[in-house]
């Protein structure tokens, strides 16, 4: 079927099967009778669960804070927050029913928003800065990065204090919350955008809470759990050879030989990704192939062939000068591009629907007329846009936060001046869209990148004296904007699915970010003192400290301190993309459905090919399956594409405990040259 010129996304790029999916994965899993009865927003919201949600963000803001202060690098725990809400609270309510005590049911909403809230807790302890732009602030980062250093300021420094944090936390982290509320139909709806880590948790919650009398829903709840399973098991099997350096086990396999490894093209046996990749559609993992290929295929090794011409040879190859300023900047142009085009067009259609209804006129609410959506898929719809959160609320909400933020912020941090917040603010929606946009085709939440382009130019503006402070709390409003909107919509994406409603979903998303911004600070100075954090030489090195402190110390420079053409490079892959979403929107389908996605084609421009590989082998098993036996592909691609996200997520849980007991795996399987070859 060819959808028209002003096709939704997935539509667009002509994988109507793919986009369908989606759909069904909910669908199937709403047939039983206790998926149709919904409890009132309000009962979703309990105060076991609030309890419960409490201990479970308490447990892994301690993972997450370890992690951050570590290697810095944070995976996603959504699902196996999901999986620990249902097992907490049956097992509570299982108690109180041997005592005698009759407890109200456990519904699939009530896991949903325990889960919610949980995320929303933990999520400060890593989004809060305590392992990045916050912590680069203290006295032991600003020494680390040279006190002679020309832009490093003497007194340009902050210890941490309970007080200040927790503070700042709760002017900054809210805000974003409101940023997208509006926009929460075209997102989810209209967009139909994937959202792979909110459909998977669906999945997962649906699963345990479904009538397995329905033939379908025990096949799908079979191969959920047959393939959580295998995938829970392979990981495991992947540790004990994963050694304690970076450089061990088998996602260091040089599938396509060693040179090419050295490129990050190579499978690395993440059943996460390969189950993304199923869910995706095959344009979006078509898509991040070729930014692939583009960029560590064509560009990095051309670009790196130039240094010492483009940029200084005796340089660190992390800092924005070297070639990690072409990548992380390069990247960003696309985003913007793709994401800002993709922003003026929902608002010229919502514009337009606005007049056409001033006149009275029968008019689209959007691009895509929904004529292709099934019975079930409408029904879905209905449950989510019948409690709607008025858009006054999110106006309101977002324009008074923003305004005690842009007061008190430049009161505790006077290099950071209110004008430069009051921008920040007008300019974070756009950016938060872009994210919630990019997050809902890749699954990857890029606000890092936001706050790192944020830092850069804050500290450029700001000058020498202010520059560096100024840089790294800009960073922070900007990177918490830009993530909460990604976060709240792949909640958004599960509550849908789960029938959850969205207002009850916006509170315990609200609930347990209050609950994070308590939290955070707490368990972040317990690390602060019981350990070296920031000892380059100890187990707490906290590496991405220095790296933001020095990212704001060129940023005092200017963009003179990148490196030659960067800037060149930036204005011709903003032009770029907004040509693929002109060609999409205006050449005939037939063709434009080939067009790929320029927000997909920016993510391996930064983070590597590897992860683009193992989506793409989702989509080469999809194909296969659909060749086999197309009714079956239809029917459990959902279940087992989140069995193997599931699997790999709810292993990270026993492998961040093993971490913290400092349990490390025996065997470092490592990859080496011949020397006699």
């Amino acid at each position: 079927m060819e959808s028209d010129r002003h096709g939704t996304e997935i539509e667009r790029l002509g994988d109507e099967d793919g986009a369908v999916r989606m759909s069904e994965n909910g669908e199937d899993w709403a047939q039983d009778e206790a998926a149709r009865t919904v409890v009132p927003w309000r009962k979703q919201i309990t105060a076991r669960g609030l309890v419960a949600s409490l201990l479970i963000g308490v447990l892994y803001s301690v993972i997450t804070a370890k992690l951050s202060l570590t290697t810095g690098l944070i995976p996603n725990l959504n699902v196996s927050v999901g999986l620990l809400a249902f097992v907490t609270v049956k097992t509570w309510t299982g108690l109180l029913h041997k005592a005698g005590i009759v407890s109200t049911p456990f519904t699939r909403q009530e896991n949903t928003v325990v889960q919610t809230c949980a995320v929303a807790c933990y999520t400060m302890t890593f989004a809060g800065g305590f392992g990045s732009y916050l912590l680069a602030l203290n006295k032991k980062t600003y020494e680390q990065a040279g006190v002679d250093t020309p832009g490093n300021v003497p007194g340009s420094y902050k210890e941490p204090a309970y007080g200040w944090m927790a503070g700042f936390l709760f002017v900054c982290a809210f805000v974003g919350l409101f940023a997208l509320v509006p926009l929460r139909k075209a997102l989810i709806i209209d967009y139909k955008l994937p959202y792979p880590t909110g459909v998977a948790t669906a999945v997962l919650i649906n699963g345990f809470h479904s009538d397995r009398n329905n033939e379908m829903a025990k096949k799908q709840v079979k191969g959920f759990v047959k393939y959580t399973g295998l995938s829970f098991l392979w990981s495991f099997f992947q540790w004990f050879f994963s050694g304690d350096a970076s450089s061990c086990g088998f996602a260091q396999f040089p599938t396509f030989g060693l040179k090419a490894f050295q490129q990050t093209f190579f499978f690395d046996f993440s059943l996460t990704y390969v189950g993304a990749g199923m869910i995706c559609p095959h344009i979006v993992n078509l898509s991040l192939l070729i930014g692939a290929v583009l960029s560590w295929g064509l560009m990095w090794p051309l670009i790196a062939d130039l240094k010492g011409k483009w940029y200084p040879a005796a340089i660190p190859s992390g800092s924005m000068r070297s070639l990690t300023g072409y990548k992380v900047f390069v990247s960003i142009a696309l985003i913007l591009g793709d994401g800002l085009y993709n922003f003026l067009k929902i608002l010229y259609f919502t514009g337009r629907n606005l007049r056409d209804k001033k006149n009275q006129k029968k008019s689209k609410t959007f691009p895509d007329d929904h004529e292709s959506e099934s019975a079930e898929e409408r029904k879905l719809n209905e449950l989510f846009m019948r409690e709607r959160i008025p858009v006054w609320v999110a106006l309101v909400g977002y324009a008074a936060l923003s305004a005690i933020s842009i007061i008190v912020i430049p009161l505790t941090f006077p290099e950071l001046k209110w004008y430069y917040c009051l921008v920040a603010y007008i300019i974070a929606p756009a950016l938060g869209f872009c994210n919630a946009y990019g997050a809902g085709l890749t699954d990857m939440n890029m606000g890092y990148n936001y706050g790192k382009a944020a830092l850069f130019v804050l500290a450029a503006l700001s000058g020498h004296d202010s520059g560096v402070v100024a840089g790294l709390i800009g960073c922070g409003l900007i990177k918490s904007i830009a993530s909460s909107c990604s976060d709240l919509m792949h909640d958004f994406k599960t509550g849908q699915l789960t029938l959850t409603s969205p207002r009850s979903m916006f509170v315990s998303q609200t609930i347990g970010t209050a609950m994070g911004c308590v939290v955070a600070p707490g368990i972040f100075l317990i690390f602060y003192k019981a350990f070296d954090v920031g000892n380059p030489a100890g187990e707490y090195k906290a590496p991405y400290a220095l790296i933001y402190r020095n990212m704001a110390i060129i940023g005092v420079q200017g963009f003179g301190a990148l490196p030659d053409h960067c800037l060149h490079l930036c204005y011709g892959f903003f032009a770029f993309a907004v040509v693929l979403n002109l060609a999409k929107d205006f050449v005939p389908s037939r063709v434009g459905k080939w067009v790929p996605v320029p927000m997909a084609m920016a993510v391996p421009f930064l983070v590597g090919a590897n992860f683009a590989i193992d989506m793409c082998i989702g989509s080469v098993v999809v194909l296969a399956w659909d060749k086999l036996n197309k009714a079956k592909a239809k029917t459990m691609v959902p279940a087992v594409a989140s069995g193997l996200i599931c699997g790999d997520g709810m292993w990270l849980l026993p492998s961040a405990l093993l971490a913290l007991a400092g349990l490390k795996p025996p065997i470092c399987m490592k990859f080496l040259p011949n020397k006699s070859a």
